[in-house]
């Protein structure tokens, strides 16, 4: 049989990194893990070809030559599997769905003969025995969680890693929080799991086997929600395998108590991580408790920001603007507490209710629920009925977009930043299309860009004051394109 598997296209969003990656000649930023690893369980049997459509397009050629096609991704990919849907039902394929898009909203896609839904650890090998005896029901679901110590090794041999920014590995699933509004723990449960050590290590050869030498992003949902394996068996075996071979960097998402662990943030910087995301959401006490974020609460968040920053950890953060107990004067909150954090890489989205969500059922139940989520982050919408009101939610979020992606005061962050960061010693190694990216980014921000004066400025500054770290700051300020183009659009719609 052969199996054609396909990934949706992402809209220009936030997280695209579209504008930046084509400053290094990439097609997109990271791979598509969940589709790469469900390859990795079909049976040998079965020949498989990836598509993702957005490093490549899907051809007649494929359509034609596939038996079955498999179609994974998430809510902000909708619009693009739809019309994926479409080809494959045209072109007579039997259409197999699976991962947090069809799990959340299965029943709005009439067209999927099969959904595999939840972890497909559990439910794909359901289906495949069903499929071999010629009786596979239309969905299989749990709620059940994995082991995903038997996950297997992603099929990295289908891809192309050329065409990407980063590659992803998965160490661990499910969060201890519970956080209203995010659907990690309706998905993925309250206790982490974890791969072994062993485990990581051998994808990670696996990567280095295949010729990458770039960013690795662990793909956790909270990264230190196991700080003790962590610490007595991860890291240090991460440590050892940096040894002796090109250093490899890495990112990651965590929780802000991460602040309170020294000597993890010092493990961390010399296993190779250089960054990780937090979900800030916001400077006011009131709507951390609103959204039951306890782990923020009674702390100064903007020093464990600079803690975090001073053992060598870029923190790239998330904020939110809507909840029921915010009124106008967040906005400017929020942009005094960006401004003052050096967080450089702010992702503020206005507050959605993902199925499966306390937040969810809450909106429900007082009938503030306006439909489906889009699944993009900084796009100014809403499935909920804000108390604040939509109009005033919308002009407070866009002037607040407007205002930290400006020039003047994105470079403003960029100098925080680096005053406080301490430059750990694993890099991004220079690659020819990295240091390409260079004179591309001086021509094109530093001469015709409407932010070449704060450009220069910038590295003038970084260049006496922080001479090893001007290739970060090429790179945030590439970023920061990036950001100002999608924010732009956003606000433009």
């Amino acid at each position: 049989m052969n199996v054609l598997l396909i990934y949706p296209k992402f809209p220009d969003t936030f997280w695209s990194f579209k504008y930046a990656l084509k400053f290094v000649r990439r097609k997109a930023a990271n791979p598509p893990l969940g589709l790469l690893t469900v390859a990795a369980m079909l049976p040998d049997e079965f020949q498989k070809r990836l598509v993702d459509v957005n490093v490549e397009d899907l051809k007649e050629d494929d359509l034609s030559w596939a038996d079955m096609a498999f179609i994974g991704g998430m809510a902000v990919q909708r619009d693009s599997a739809l019309q994926i849907i479409a080809r494959c039902k045209e072109a007579g394929l039997r259409i197999v769905g699976g991962g947090p898009l069809f799990t959340s909203e299965h029943d709005q896609f009439k067209d999927v003969d099969h959904f595999v839904l939840n972890e497909a650890e559990l439910t794909l090998p359901l289906f495949l025995a069903d499929l071999a005896k010629g009786c596979a029901k239309p969905v299989y679901e749990t709620t059940e969680f994995c082991d995903i110590r038997r996950t297997p090794t992603p099929m990295w041999e289908l891809i192309d890693s050329r065409k990407y920014a980063s590659m992803n590995i998965q160490f661990s699933r499910g969060c201890p929080f519970n956080c209203e509004f995010c659907s990690v723990t309706a998905l993925f449960g309250h206790r982490v799991r974890f791969k072994t050590a062993e485990q990581i290590i051998a994808e990670l050869d696996s990567l280095y086997h295949i010729g990458w030498r770039g960013q690795v992003f662990f793909v956790d949902d909270n990264f230190i929600g196991n700080k003790a394996y962590l610490k007595s068996h991860l890291l240090p075996a991460l440590i050892q395998w940096q040894k002796g071979r090109k250093e490899i960097p890495f990112n990651t998402e965590a929780s802000v108590n991460l602040a309170d662990d020294e000597p993890l943030m010092e493990m961390m910087v010399k296993a190779g991580f250089d960054s990780v995301f937090i979900g800030i959401e916001t400077p006011d006490e009131e709507g951390l408790t609103e959204c039951n974020k306890r782990q923020n609460k009674n702390r100064d968040l903007i020093e464990s920001v600079k803690i975090i920053q001073r053992a060598g950890l870029q923190v790239q953060g998330g904020f939110i603007v809507g909840f029921d107990s915010d009124t106008p004067s967040i906005f400017q909150r929020q942009i005094d507490f960006i401004q003052k954090s050096g967080i450089v890489t702010a992702m503020v989205g206005i507050l959605n209710a993902p199925p499966g969500t306390g937040l969810f059922e809450r909106m429900k139940k007082e009938g503030r629920l306006t439909g489906l989520i889009t699944g993009d982050n900084v796009d100014g919408t809403t499935n909920i009925l804000p108390k604040m009101g939509l109009d005033t939610l919308r002009e407070g979020y866009n002037s607040m977009l407007q205002h930290i992606y400006s020039p003047e005061h994105y470079y403003k962050r960029v100098v925080t930043f680096l005053r406080e960061y301490k430059r750990p010693k694993i890099r991004t190694p220079l690659s020819f299309q990295r240091l390409m990216a260079v004179p591309r980014a001086s021509i094109r921000l530093g001469i015709f860009g409407q932010e070449r004066f704060q450009y220069w400025k910038t590295l003038c500054w970084t260049l006496f004051r922080r001479p090893k770290m001007l290739p970060l700051a090429i790179t945030l300020a590439i970023y920061g394109y990036h950001f100002r183009k999608i924010c732009s659009l956003k606000i433009a719609q």
